[in-house]
């Protein structure tokens, strides 16, 4: 195999590309070996016997079936999770979903009269204060404080 490092590289420069994308004729090495100069390899590109290559691209193929894949609810599990324990769910937001729940708990107490309008008032206050982790931990509260009315 004959050596066409220098003919490579001139006609990377010429047609400014990489030494990669530089495509020569396999018919016709023998007229590529004899081209010294630039002006002969000019002349063999203009003969299209030194051609570039076009570029190659990343495909993007396989990012598409994830992303489609993604629409539906796919690939969200535990292992895909990254980012720190509050990245999907902040804390503040946390908050704002319990202390709703708590609040709409406790007006649903108050209209089926379960629980007192004082009774209400307290535990409303001590749900914006923090003190229940959830509804469970509110009505648990509730029964053992005997706040619970009997109907």
């Amino acid at each position: 195999m004959t050596n066409l490092s220098g003919q490579r590289r001139l006609a990377a420069q010429i047609l400014k590309i990489g030494q990669n994308r530089v495509w020569i004729d396999p018919a016709r090495i023998d007229e590529v070996e004899g081209a010294i100069t630039r002006e002969e390899v000019r002349k063999l590109i203009r003969e299209k016997v030194i051609v570039s290559l076009p570029e190659k691209g990343v495909s993007r193929s396989r990012a598409k079936v994830i992303q489609a894949k993604k629409r539906l609810g796919r690939r969200s599990g535990p292992g895909s999770v990254t980012g720190a324990r509050y990245a999907k769910v902040t804390q503040k937001e946390a908050w704002m979903i319990r202390i709703r729940s708590l609040r709409r708990k406790l007006r649903e107490l108050k209209a089926s009269r379960i629980i007192t309008e004082a009774t209400y008032t307290q535990y409303y206050r001590m749900a914006g204060s923090g003190r229940f982790q959830s509804i469970a931990d509110m009505e648990r509260n509730l029964k053992a404080n005997d706040q619970w009315r009997k109907r």
